[in-house]
């Protein structure tokens, strides 16, 4: 039998070099290669990044091109810096327009602008003080106290509107101020204006005059006033020096207006009435048409109409005679204090047109 024995093989040393230059290749062709992709896939990362805004960009530039950034936000900014103001309405141009041709004394067109302006609101309490306003310069003095009723019956909500005419209503217009407030709004008229209504200054006013009607077989009329006479808070009053005139006046076979021939009786209801506490005094004056009666002259009867002064009872003795022909119509009531006019206040207010109050009460 034959035994095998294993001896050393010898290896050439070139084949070692040889192995080691094909190692040294790979390694090299593998390093190679990965630098290559390396290189490629950042080149294609930068190329996207590049690539994104000029996707965009074109998104802007056409806004750009076609409307420059400054034309852009010039708009902008003038419309949020400059409101344009509200146009004034109709009825506010045709008040100003009213007002305007009422201070020039052109009352004819300036009541037909508060005319139209009112026909596109008719309960427009502006329009409505300025109509009454210019009918009291007019001395239309009837046409005024309706439109100041029309006022009065908004009640409250018309604001200073409704307190103006409710203090023209009850006090009546006094003809030192008739024309003097006509442009001044409502607020200021009522700032200068004394507890009687008159102009700034005035130490007297009428408060209030309450009218009652009693039923009476004998008397064709049975009408008493009671009318609140008040000074000014500040104001010191020499009773000695008020002078108070209240006269009736009775229509004439429904043509004539004349000075009642009537009974007129005056009562002071306040025992001191001389003005030293703020309180008003009030005076009653009972006006009674007997169905028979004697005669009395019609001067008689104006010498006797109403002058009533502080502590004395006065009566006026008046004829029915012709009473088949006369008919109540109102009166006129005057406050004078130191021969000067305080206040006036009429029923109708017509009356003031037939019979203007004079200034003085020695002119009487």
């Amino acid at each position: 039998m034959r035994t095998l024995l294993s001896r050393p093989i010898q290896v050439d040393p070139s084949f070692h070099i040889g192995l080691s230059l094909v190692v040294i290749l790979a390694v090299a062709e593998i390093f190679a290669a990965a630098s290559y992709y390396v290189v490629r896939a950042r080149a294609a990362r930068v190329s996207a990044q590049a690539v994104v805004p000029s996707v965009a960009r074109p998104v802007a530039s056409p806004v750009s091109a076609t409307t420059p950034a400054p034309v852009t936000a010039q708009p902008a900014v003038s419309s949020a810096a400059v409101i344009p103001s509200p146009a004034p309405s109709l009825v506010d141009q045709l008040l100003r327009q009213g007002i305007e041709l009422r201070d020039r004394g052109d009352m004819t067109n300036a009541l037909g602008r508060f005319q139209e302006a009112l026909d596109s609101e008719p309960n427009n309490t502006a329009v409505l003080e300025e109509i009454a306003k210019t009918y009291e310069s007019m001395q239309l003095l009837d046409r005024a106290n309706e439109t100041w009723r029309r006022i009065k019956e908004m009640g409250p909500s018309a604001g200073a509107a409704y307190e103006l005419a409710d203090q023209r209503l009850k006090l009546g217009v006094s003809p030192l101020a008739a024309t003097s407030d006509v442009a001044s709004p409502s607020a200021d008229v009522a700032a200068r204006r004394d507890i009687g209504g008159n102009t700034e200054g005035s130490v007297m006013g009428i408060t209030e005059v309450k009218t009652t009607e009693t039923p009476d077989p004998d008397a064709e009329k049975n009408l008493t006033l009671q009318i609140g006479i008040k000074k000014q808070p500040a104001a010191t009053v020499d009773h000695t020096k008020v002078k108070i005139l209240v006269e009736f006046y009775d229509t004439v076979g429904d043509k004539d207006i004349k000075l009642t021939n009537a009974d007129v009786n005056y009562e002071w209801l306040t025992s001191k009435h001389d003005w030293t506490e703020t309180n008003p005094e009030v005076l009653s004056v009972r006006y009674l048409r007997a169905k028979t009666a004697g005669a009395s002259s019609e001067s008689a009867l104006s010498e006797a109409a109403a002058t009533v002064r502080p502590g004395q009872k006065g009566r006026a003795k008046g004829s029915a005679a012709d009473s088949g022909k006369r008919k109540y119509l109102g009166y006129i009531i005057r406050v004078y204090y130191d021969d000067e006019l305080q206040a006036v206040q009429a029923e109708p207010s017509r009356l003031l047109q037939h019979f203007p109050p004079s200034k003085s009460s020695s002119s009487q």
